[in-house]
């Protein structure tokens, strides 16, 4: 559908020669003769450009101007003048318009005029799009008096441009937090850089944090920059940092202190401008006191500390999360939106949650796949939690105080349901019946829990 331009201007062969050329460039064009009328074409269907004459009678270009930008903020209007002078332009500018052109108007500047602020009008629109999409993937969901206190602690931390130090369990949302302190920053609109401390080993890592020069070790075929020299100027997330060995920390520690480094095999000193957010799924004073992490280090990074609790002390959270992701994932799957039954949000409110968020979010998402009615059921979510759970069926001596949580959870479960079937004589329906669960489901606990059939106990 082509874009729509308004003409807005009382004389009658200025709309007629712009209308013609704007129509030959493939646009759909409307005309004004003043502002009055020009408000009410804008008020019913909005142009994408308005081309607006500064001297016309009654409603002048300036108080049209004024008003189109207080209704409509994002709309580029062009001002077009034959009396024109300086101090016109610039009020104009700062009320707000695109630019200014004069009069006796060339068509083909006016013509280039037009397309450039439609592009950057597009180019505007896609940021601000790009950005609500970046907002609403790296949202915090959850009302719990932690998660409330983290946002606004987040706010905070953001405005500065001081180090933060996250530390939290595997799958809290360590990166999001990071990401969210960079969204907060003055260096929102600059690049948010991270490395994963422990998926690289550590003969590479120099590299990869400072960069090398051609020839600098076998296999260096060409200068390469290291992630704080991308990250200048910008923010640089150093992920589970607990993991870095000694040598590098040093390292680290020597560009938080100067801001400067040295590529591997080079000479060249390189200032940089980062603010850095380290995060760690250890305790880093623990790993001080053993001697793996360096004490000095640690003071330079925790001048902000971020605690993310794990998913099973903030429970209230759960169904939130739940309906979140339910949103999200439908819409990525192309799927119609599906529910959650309050039963079943009540099974996951009950779970422990080890792997924290990230494995609630899989859960949600292999529910949504996989689920073949448009609400998920207690008995989807049940199969799906016992589907996940590594169960060990053989007989241990111990008792189920020295084993982890979910192997005595399941372990009780085989035993509470093996007692159940005795007592019903092994009739499977009297059974379901009693545990108040569907047949079906009752047969496929039986297989995953290992439970032997009658006289093989």
């Amino acid at each position: 559908m082509p874009k729509t331009i308004l003409i807005v201007d009382d004389e009658t062969s200025i709309l007629t020669s712009l209308t013609g050329v704007l129509k030959d460039e493939g646009y759909h064009v409307t005309t004004a003769p003043n502002g009055t009328e020009a408000l009410k074409l804008i008020k019913d269907e909005p142009p994408s450009l308005v081309l607006l004459d500064i001297w016309m009678k009654g409603l002048d270009g300036i108080e049209t101007l004024t008003r189109i930008k207080k209704d409509h903020p994002q709309l580029p209007v062009v001002m077009m003048s034959g009396h024109g002078s300086i101090e016109t332009a610039v009020r104009a500018t700062k009320l707000g318009a695109y630019d200014y052109i004069e009069k006796p108007l060339s068509l083909d500047k006016v013509t280039r005029l037009v397309h450039h602020a439609l592009y950057q009008q597009q180019l505007e629109a896609e940021n601000l799009n790009l950005k609500q999409t970046i907002e609403r993937r790296f949202v915090m969901v959850g009302e719990s008096p932690s998660i409330r206190r983290l946002r606004e602690m987040i706010k905070t931390a953001g405005a500065s441009n001081s180090r933060v130090l996250i530390s939290g369990e595997n799958g809290t949302g360590k990166e999001l937090i990071a990401r969210a302190v960079h969204f907060h920053s003055s260096r929102s609109g600059q690049s948010f850089v991270e490395i994963n401390c422990a998926a690289i080993p550590e003969p590479l890592i120099e590299s990869e944090l400072f960069g090398h020069e051609k020839g600098a070790f076998t296999g260096a075929t060409a200068m390469k920059q290291g992630r704080f020299e991308t990250a200048n100027g910008a923010t640089l997330f150093l992920d589970e940092i607990g993991d870095m060995g000694l040598s590098t920390q040093a390292k680290v520690l020597r560009v938080l202190q100067e801001q400067r480094f040295n590529r591997v095999g080079g000479t060249r000193t390189i200032e940089v401008d980062v603010r850095v957010i380290a995060a760690s799924n250890k305790n880093l004073q623990d790993e001080i006191k053993k001697g793996a992490f360096r004490e000095d280090l640690f003071y330079r990074l925790n001048v902000i500390p971020l605690n993310v609790l794990p998913l099973r002390e903030r429970k209230e959270d759960i169904p939130l999360l739940v309906r979140h992701f339910l949103q999200e994932l439908s819409a990525e799957q192309g799927l119609k939106l599906k529910t959650m039954a309050d039963e079943a949000i009540g099974i996951l409110v009950r779970y422990d949650w080890p792997g924290n968020v990230r494995e609630l979010r899989n859960l949600v998402e292999r529910l949504v796949i996989m689920s073949p009615d448009t609400q998920i059921t207690e008995n989807d979510v049940a199969d799906s939690l016992t589907d996940q759970i590594p169960v060990e069926t053989t007989n241990r001596p111990d008792d189920l105080g020295h084993r982890p949580l979910r192997e005595a959870r399941a372990e009780f479960e085989r035993q509470f349901i093996l007692k159940r079937l005795k007592e019903n004589d092994w009739n499977i329906s009297r059974t379901a019946d009693h545990l108040k669960i569907e047949r079906t489901h009752l047969h496929r606990k039986i297989k995953l829990l290992g439970i032997q059939e009658r006289g093989q106990d």
